[in-house]
């Protein structure tokens, strides 16, 4: 092996990273198995490659015995003392069985490891790059499509996004930017396995987050999300900061800031709520945006009854109970929701000329 190969592996550990050490173990590895497989024998062999000049050389190691019963692996006693008088029964021999023409087989088995090891080590800094980003957003670009996955160029690797991971009525064509949420970093051994999402309910946390200054800073936290991607979300946030109004801030100047974050998710309707400690305004506020006039909170059940105004009991559940659902899964309360004729009928519950349950929420389509 030249000083040029010896260069090369130098280079290598200064620019990938890989150490030089592991390289030259991987190689004396594999040329293990390529001289026994290129010259047919079964003895125990050693490779040694010398680390500043290249220069390789193959031992057999056999045990020194009394009597040799298999040459191959064994060696006398008298003839071992030839090679070093020092050497006593049990001991391991060396003998150097370098063949002439061993040093074409070596550089074609070491050009094979270190390419395989760059490979490796290619796909070990990209998947260390990707898992810091698991449950975050990327950028990429649309590459192919087949009956089960979206294919997305994310740079240096290929992410994939499930069909099933599309909000409804979505579709890319090759070639379109695509924001999408990573869900999964995988390593494979045929590199990192990159699972991409854009339903997840934790694409509209991040899209708040890169939208709205204030909670990027942490003066104001999203507390819940509850989502069904392409339709409806609800977003519950709390402000750190008195002076601060949580939903004002997501809400933007004008309405820009969820505006653009509607117009990423192609039109979803996104109600943005103010987070309380107390349930039934919490509750209320998670309906939204129906007007609630009273909320009876049952501990033991985990369960909010809610009384809205007559007219507004379709509202308040919404189509096909979206509304009522979203709540639900935001507030992590189950939510029965009746009119106020329904609450007088079933629990003889009075109507009253009593305000509506003051509300801080936001609602946009």
């Amino acid at each position: 092996m030249s000083m040029d190969f010896i260069e090369a592996m130098n280079e290598l550990e200064r620019e990938k990273g890989i150490s030089k050490d592991i390289l030259f173990e991987a190689i004396e590895a594999a040329l293990i198995s390529s001289y026994k497989r290129n010259f047919n024998t079964a003895q125990n062999v050693r490779v040694d490659m010398n680390r500043h000049s290249g220069v390789i050389k193959v031992f057999a190691r056999k045990l020194v015995v009394e009597e040799v019963l298999d040459p191959r692996t064994e060696i006398s006693l008298p003839a071992a003392r030839e090679i070093n008088p020092n050497f006593q029964l049990e001991d391991v021999a060396e003998i150097e069985v370098t063949p002439r023409d061993f040093g074409r087989i070596a550089a074609q088995t070491a050009k094979q490891v270190v390419t395989q090891r760059i490979r490796e080590a290619e796909r070990g800094l990209i998947y260390n790059a990707f898992v810091e980003k698991e449950e975050d957003i990327v950028t990429g670009i649309v590459q192919r499509q087949d009956l089960r996955n979206i294919f997305v160029d994310l740079g240096k690797v290929e992410a994939h996004l499930p069909l099933n991971e599309l909000m409804p009525n979505e579709k890319f064509k090759h070639g379109d930017r695509i924001k999408a949420y990573i869900t999964k970093v995988e390593n494979t051994t045929k590199g990192p396995q990159i699972l991409l999402s854009r339903t997840h309910p934790g694409l509209l946390k991040r899209l708040f987050e890169l939208e709205v200054p204030e909670i990027f800073d942490g003066v104001v936290e999203i507390r819940s999300v509850a989502r069904e991607a392409g339709f409806r979300s609800k977003i519950a946030v709390y402000s750190r900061n008195s002076e601060v109004d949580p939903v004002g801030s997501c809400v933007g100047p004008k309405g820009t800031r969820v505006q653009t974050i509607v117009n990423e998710l192609r039109g979803e309707k996104i109600d943005i709520v103010r987070y309380s400690d107390n349930v039934e305004e919490y509750v209320a506020n998670a309906l939204s945006p129906s007007k609630v006039l009273e909320v009876q909170v049952f501990e033991a059940e985990k369960m909010a009854r809610v009384i809205v105004p007559d007219y507004q009991l379709s509202l308040a559940i919404g189509i096909k109970g979206q509304n009522a659902r979203l709540a639900a899964k935001l507030t992590g309360w189950k939510i029965d929701i009746k009119s106020e004729t329904q609450a007088e009928e079933e629990f003889g519950r009075e109507k009253t000329d009593q305000d509506e349950l003051p509300q801080d929420s936001v609602s946009v389509d």
